[in-house]
């Protein structure tokens, strides 16, 4: 006999409005994680053109919504959808948070994307010498 686990939501109440631009987003995401690497890089570089850099609540406000409305991006596998849908909902609404890919400094070794907004990392919950950078999509000129 098995039990099925369904996952309570605790996230934040969104408008239709928020609901719509979040899903969207995260299907566009979808589709762009199949991309190659160098290719969103290209992508989310003329995307962040325009935009004000984000801040850290803008930041966590879209990221709220994006795991809101997608159990794969509330997976932590699912890093790479969830950091685009974020930055994809942020650029809607005007601002870009740096977009980063790294990968764990600590066994387990491995890939990991995420979101940086004035210069920390947006609800990832570990330490941030747990990963290392290994390039980043700011908006233009935010960065020496």
């Amino acid at each position: 006999m098995s039990d099925t686990v369904v996952p309570v939501r605790t996230g934040p109440k969104l408008t239709i409005r928020q609901k719509l631009l979040a899903k969207s987003a995260v299907g566009l995401a979808r589709l762009l994680a199949r991309k190659p690497p160098a290719r969103i890089r290209v992508l989310l570089t003329r995307l962040s053109k325009g935009a004000r850099p984000a801040t850290h609540a803008e930041a966590e406000a879209a990221r709220d919504a994006v795991v809101t409305v997608s159990l794969r991006c509330a997976a932590f596998e699912g890093c790479l959808p969830r950091s685009l849908a974020t930055v994809l909902v942020c650029r809607a609404r005007g601002t870009w948070p740096t977009w980063v890919v790294g990968v764990r400094a600590r066994p387990p070794f491995g890939a990991h994307a995420w979101v940086e907004a004035e210069g920390r990392m947006v609800n990832e919950g570990v330490d941030p010498a747990y990963f290392r950078s290994l390039f980043t999509v700011g908006v233009p000129g935010d960065r020496p």
